[in-house]
């Protein structure tokens, strides 16, 4: 019993620390001592030291002693508005760490002092206290006559507080998460002081930018305006879109099966344009070419003067040629062997492609001939004997064996040709 009393009277024991600051930072006696934000002890004494240090003494309950090597103790405020309010934030050293008995001492190494709203403004440069300045009074400008809207609005702060407040909970809830976005957001204001000069330019084109928003109110309230109608139609426009997205999804599904054959072709396609992107061009000059008369094009609208030059020229000739036509048209199909035969005289043409002329040759063997699965002795003259001769009205393409679609051998009414007589 009496060990229960002493407990409840005595409040629960605890220890005392003392804290070497560089300087007070504005601490009282009974300014609270903190742990993550709770209240885990309070300020017991202030004293100066030879040293011009300040010697704080703290009381720490029991559910957080004893301390352990690599605590840290920071003065901290609640904004950087405030100016007499002030309190000591803990950081606990690791559990593995030696113990501080009761009375240890924190050396300076270990504190860290307040940062004042006035330090603040003491980092920034002239130029960018001026242009800080001057966004402030603009702000204050915007204000002005619209009090009463102010005050309106500033009914929702507590909500806006409270709703605050939950954000904050939900984003330091995972910790791991939270201090890594700390450290990145550290790294990114380093970076962000690093750059002050421009950081100064920015807020001072800002302020021109703000100046001539307000210069131009009729505009903007008459943009706002027009603003629920974009909308409007903006969400007629995304609620259209998941019907397109399906569409596009069952195109892009059914045109699955076909990329591997357009890889290829694609592939293939890329030598053919390399190759005939000379000849494309070479063709594309010769029928457009830049100046006059020095292309096909003007050459085809050259021909309807010539032939009426040719025709009051000399009707005599043209008449005649008409004339001849039904003679010369039968010569017309044979017209690529009686090139070959003029251009090579002595040889014969016979099959044409894309590359010109060429020879089919088949070997004959007159040796044996296969009877009943027996090879038999034969003479030359038995082996020529399934060689046609004689064969001297021919159809053209007649010299090859006919085509599938028929197209070969070419027998017109006109031509007086055998089309039975084919290799």
């Amino acid at each position: 019993m009496l060990v229960v009393a002493y407990l409840v009277f005595a409040g629960g024991g605890g220890a005392n620390y003392h804290l070497i600051f560089a300087e007070g930072d504005q601490l009282v006696k009974g300014d609270q001592v903190q742990v993550g934000g709770v209240a885990v002890g309070t300020v017991t004494n202030l004293e100066l030291t030879k040293d011009f240090k300040a010697d704080v003494t703290i009381h720490v309950d029991s559910s957080l002693t004893p301390l352990h090597e690599g605590t840290v103790a920071q003065v901290r405020v609640p904004s950087l508005s405030s100016v007499a309010n002030r309190y000591i934030q803990l950081t606990p050293g690791p559990n593995n760490g030696a113990a501080l008995s009761d009375g240890a001492t924190l050396p300076a190494s270990a504190t860290r002092e307040v940062t004042d709203l006035d330090q603040l403004f003491n980092t920034l440069d002239p130029k960018t206290r001026r242009g800080l300045q001057e966004f402030i009074q603009g702000s204050a400008a915007q204000y002005v006559g619209v009090g009463r809207q102010f005050g309106e609005s500033s009914e929702y702060f507590a909500p806006f507080l409270s709703a605050s407040n939950h954000f904050f909970s939900e984003l330091v809830r995972d910790q791991p998460v939270f201090t890594n976005f700390l450290l990145e957001t550290a790294k990114a204001v380093t970076t962000i002081g690093a750059r002050k000069e421009d950081l100064a330019s920015l807020i001072e084109n800002a302020n021109t930018t703000f100046h001539a928003i307000g210069s131009a109110q009729s505009q903007f309230a008459a943009g706002l305006k027009e603003l629920p109608l974009t909308v409007h139609a903006g969400n007629r426009a995304f609620a259209e879109l998941p019907a397109a997205f399906k569409a596009l999804t069952l195109l892009v599904e059914t045109s699955k099966p076909t990329t591997k054959p357009l890889t290829t072709l694609f592939e293939k396609l890329h030598g053919l344009v390399t190759t005939g992107t000379e000849p494309i061009t070479n063709l594309a000059n010769a029928f457009s070419r830049p100046g006059p008369n020095n292309d096909l094009t003007d050459l085809a609208r050259a021909l309807p003067s010539l032939y009426k030059r040719l025709v009051t020229a000399s009707p005599a000739t043209v008449q005649g040629e008409k004339e001849s036509v039904p003679i010369t048209a039968f010569f017309g199909p044979y017209a690529p062997d009686l090139a070959g035969t003029l251009r090579t005289f002595g040889q014969s043409g016979a099959y044409y492609d894309g590359n010109g002329g060429y020879a089919r040759v088949s070997p004959i063997l007159p040796s044996f001939s296969l009877s009943e699965n027996t090879l038999t002795p034969t003479t030359p003259q038995q082996a020529l004997a399934a060689l046609k001769t004689g064969q001297l009205r021919r159809c053209p393409g007649a010299a090859t064996q006919p085509a599938a679609d028929g197209s070969s051998p070419f027998a017109a009414p006109e031509l007086t040709c055998d089309p039975s007589q084919v290799p």
